[in-house]
């Protein structure tokens, strides 16, 4: 087990690193390592900073080691590998304002979206072969939620619904008035 010393903190650093430390609104990783680091300037060892924060030594004295060669950089997280995303950003974006805006005036035949609909024209307008599924993840991680189709609003979609449909057959029966 090797011992593991903090560097001198900077005034600025070691302002940033203090209210870090006790913010309740920050990014718990970022809120952790800020912790490892305070508890660190205020003297106390990797072994007991391990244990008040749930980690084992050895991560505590990495954390220190890499705060003491990059500073406050160390709190944040860095980027990962991975696969980069299928679709750039741009294709999201188009995802997400062709589902804002009314089918009508793109000049389609219908009045709302489903999935099927905005997948098919993205696909054929903008080029974008995208499925129905990625279509969904897209729309709910930007906090959008599809509606029931069939009424927006109370609402029928088709405002022409009710000359379509025509008088009610005669068998349906007519609701009586009460008598009072």
């Amino acid at each position: 087990m090797a011992s593991v010393c903090l560097r001198d903190l900077t005034p600025a650093e070691c302002a940033a690193v203090q209210k870090l430390a006790h913010s309740h609104t920050a990014p718990a990783q970022r809120v952790q390592r800020a912790q490892i680091i305070w508890r660190a300037r205020c003297g106390e060892n990797a072994s007991a900073i391990a244990a008040r924060v749930g980690l084992d030594g050895e991560t505590v004295r990495k954390r220190i080691h890499r705060f003491n060669a990059e500073g406050l950089e160390a709190l944040k997280d860095r980027d990962r590998s991975g696969r980069p995303p299928t679709y750039p950003p741009e294709q999201t974006a188009t995802v997400i304002a062709c589902a804002l805006t009314k089918p009508q005036i793109l000049g389609l035949p219908f009045a709302a979206w489903t999935l099927d609909r905005l997948a098919a024209y993205l696909h054929e307008e903008k080029g974008i072969a995208m499925q129905r599924s990625r279509i969904d993840e897209i729309l709910l991680h930007e906090g959008l939620r599809w509606r029931n189709h069939e009424t927006w609003f109370g609402e029928r979609v088709d405002p022409a619904f009710a000359k379509k449909r025509g008088r009610s057959k005669r068998s349906t029966p007519s609701h009586l008035r009460a008598v009072v």
